[in-house]
């Protein structure tokens, strides 16, 4: 793993560098020693004419008129590429955005034409499906759920998501804390709780013969709804 960090996103045209979408922003936050170094990278991109899709425009608010004044990939391609070289990128969903910064260096011809042959690459997404298994795991979701806030989320930015990522990421890397507990400590709790236990007095209960009659009639139905037999 690389000492320089990066958190990384992009904003595009549309969901599919394949038919023809292209990368309208790119944001970018340096993180050195688990900390935002204040360091960034953003541009605006001329996208060649490709128009903004309108979900991507409802989400982002960007619009063709504005990007018609931003630079083309090619006029930034090197200083982008210095920016994030020799780093590990953190990305959220990192298939898309690789995906699509590729194509943007594979359409001019670029020297690197794939981003993981000068970066290594760590998707946040796969980690969080890990650490949160079945629940929703899309950035907003996430940083939501790690308490990650005072940022505007009106609309989507690259700069803003990489912002939102960078604290995402810390958050959920920071660590777990463990307890340096003493032989004597631990014995001494053991002891309590085997104490608290001698003075638990247990409620005993018969069932008689109706409350067993209503017991088996709420079996058969939970049986009936779960498809096996219930015996308790």
């Amino acid at each position: 793993m690389s000492n320089r960090l990066i958190s990384f996103d992009t904003e595009t045209t549309g969901l599919d560098y394949k038919t023809g979408d292209r990368v309208v922003e790119i944001g970018a936050v340096e993180i050195l020693g688990r900390d935002k170094s204040g360091k960034e990278y953003q541009t605006y991109l001329n996208p060649d004419g490709k128009e903004m899709s309108e979900g991507a425009a409802e989400i982002t608010n960007i619009s063709n008129e504005q990007l018609k004044k931003a630079p083309k990939f090619k006029e930034i391609a090197d200083e982008f590429i210095e920016f994030v070289k020799g780093a590990e990128l953190i990305i959220h969903n990192a298939e898309f955005d690789v995906g699509f910064i590729n194509n943007e260096l594979n359409l001019i011809n670029h020297e690197v034409n794939d981003i993981r042959d000068i970066c290594s690459v760590y998707d946040t997404l796969i980690h969080a499906r890990k650490t949160f298994p079945g629940q929703r795991n899309n950035l907003n979701a996430l940083s939501t759920r790690l308490g990650i806030s005072g940022y505007d989320r009106t609309y989507h930015g690259a700069l803003l998501d990489a912002q939102i990522l960078a604290d995402t990421y810390l958050n959920l890397t920071g660590g777990q804390v463990t307890f340096d507990l003493s032989e004597s400590e631990i014995k001494e709790t053991k002891d309590k709780i085997e104490n608290k236990s001698e003075d638990v007095n247990f409620l005993k209960f018969n069932a008689k013969g109706e409350d067993l009659s209503e017991h088996r009639k709420f079996l058969e139905i939970l049986g009936k709804k779960t498809d096996k037999e219930i015996n308790w």
